[in-house]
């Protein structure tokens, strides 16, 4: 897993993660006090873009995106498993072969075509929800920016209760969307809903998943206008 720990930004330089966050997502998604490091600025014709990875071939891919020149994230999570009798905390993706790339989509198409055995590891996470294009095929699902911003603080945490959920596990508590103010979630916006018998904020990727944080007090959460 440590490879996939390694920081690549545009123009290949390596970096540590953020001191007080341990590893636990690509260092380029460290935070700053405002909740997501810098490195991730708007550009033009760029969109965050969901690729698949096939052949559960994840170290590849990640071999691929980080020397293609591009912004990327996965998240990463801890769990606590038991093994001889003893609890370990362990690393492991969010999002199990999904990479989400920050490119211009004639980029990423370059890098899923790249010649050679590396052709069938990567593939675009499709939109089914829109019609199809020239080709065939649905177009490519893409993430607006600032839906991936609130998502990228919502998972880069040290926090093994981040979880994906389902729309049948969320009890939601009313229509609002709210801002966490408070805490290691400080600035994800979401709904509030009981989930496992406690209150977290959801963040949603359409087309995608739904993502819970972990537990959150009520002193945490600000009601805000806006939607998401």
């Amino acid at each position: 897993m440590n490879a996939l720990l390694n920081a690549h930004t545009p123009k290949g330089r390596s970096k540590s993660p953020h001191v007080g966050l341990t590893s636990n997502v690509l260092p380029e998604a460290q935070r700053s006090q405002t909740g997501v490091s810098s490195d991730y600025v708007q550009k033009a014709d760029h969109e965050w873009f969901v690729l698949r990875v096939t052949y559960n071939r994840t170290q590849k891919a990640h071999g691929i995106i980080s020397t293609s020149a591009v912004q990327s994230y996965m998240p990463m999570h801890y769990v606590i498993k038991k093994e001889i009798g003893k609890k370990k905390r362990i690393l492991q993706p969010l999002l199990p072969n999904l990479f989400f790339v920050y490119a211009t989509r004639e980029t990423v198409n370059s890098i899923i075509k790249k010649k050679g055995e590396e052709t069938s590891v990567l593939k675009f996470y499709l939109d089914k929800t829109k019609p199809l294009e020239d080709n065939g095929k649905h177009p490519p699902l893409t993430i607006p920016f600032t839906s991936m911003t609130n998502f990228i603080k919502a998972t880069s945490t040290d926090s093994e209760h981040v979880r994906i959920v389902s729309a049948e596990q969320c009890h939601y508590k009313s229509g609002d969307i709210v801002k966490v103010i408070g805490g290691e979630f400080k600035g994800v916006t979401g709904r509030v809903a009981r989930i496992a018998g406690q209150q977290r904020v959801v963040v949603e990727i359409s087309g995608l998943c739904l993502v819970a944080t972990a537990y959150i007090p009520n002193g945490f959460l600000e009601t805000v206008q806006n939607q998401l």
